[in-house]
């Protein structure tokens, strides 16, 4: 029986998290994508803890333009609190199209992962 793609995304999910888990000094910055916007997070895993958070909310232009732009948001604001290096959890999502351009905005800004 086939997995829908809720489920296959939670199945990769719970694999990528049983490896990937946030500190204080190197927090996890977590991705959602729903099907009109994107949401970031900056977590410390061990307090339980949401640092710096964005989203695509009042973003304007194209899905992949306000992936880039809060790539460039959660950058500036986790910089902003101290925080230079991160662990990128992509929550189970392929690393392609919003997910990358994210990702990519953020290296712009100075956000090592």
């Amino acid at each position: 029986m086939a997995f829908s793609k809720e489920s296959r995304r939670n199945k990769i999910r719970t694999r990528i998290r049983a490896t990937i888990s946030g500190t204080a000094a190197k927090p996890r910055l977590a991705v959602f994508r729903s099907n009109k916007d994107i949401y970031v997070q900056v977590i410390d895993d061990l307090s339980g803890k949401t640092l710096v958070s964005a989203s695509s909310k009042d973003a304007k232009g194209t899905k992949v333009d306000q992936a880039s732009s809060v790539g460039k948001e959660i950058a500036d604001k986790a910089i902003s609190a101290g925080i230079s290096t991160v662990v990128f959890d992509r929550g189970g999502y392929l690393y392609h199209g919003r997910i990358k351009a994210l990702a990519e905005g953020a290296r712009e800004q100075g956000l090592k992962f």
